[in-house]
């Protein structure tokens, strides 16, 4: 298969499900590098790569649009035709606005998780202690 893995693997490495990767592929947020002459989908280690930076995404709450937005400036970054000064600079501050947005939702995020420890806390102190 010449570094190609199964769907079966792909959703075991990235911890996504078969219908999670099948959605991603119906919104074309990633397509199978190839199919076996049975139709099975086979999937590169970049295609692996992609799909985990779309697992990180979701839990910050980025929508499908965003995700599509931010996986074609990285592929247009990572392409291997040489890019325009002015188009390099918008992508890049397309990235640039990304990862303050992430690194927002991650301090909110950890807000959140203080609130929640907190609670836990609060509950466990009114339990008996015997």
């Amino acid at each position: 298969m010449g570094g190609h893995v199964h769907i079966g693997e792909v959703a075991t490495r990235t911890e996504l499900s078969l219908r999670t990767i099948r959605h991603y592929e119906e919104v074309g947020l990633v397509v199978p590098s190839a199919r076996t002459r049975g139709g099975f989908r086979l999937y590169t280690e970049a295609d692996i790569a992609r799909l985990m930076v779309i697992r990180r995404m979701k839990p910050l709450g980025f929508t499908l649009d965003q995700m599509r937005e931010l996986l074609t400036a990285t592929d247009r970054l990572d392409a291997p035709e040489p890019l325009d000064p002015g188009e390099r600079a918008t992508l890049l501050g397309v990235l640039a606005d990304f990862e303050r947005a992430a690194q927002q939702r991650c301090d909110d995020l950890r807000v959140q998780l203080a609130r929640a420890e907190e609670f836990a806390a609060t509950l466990a102190a009114r339990l008996p202690t015997d």
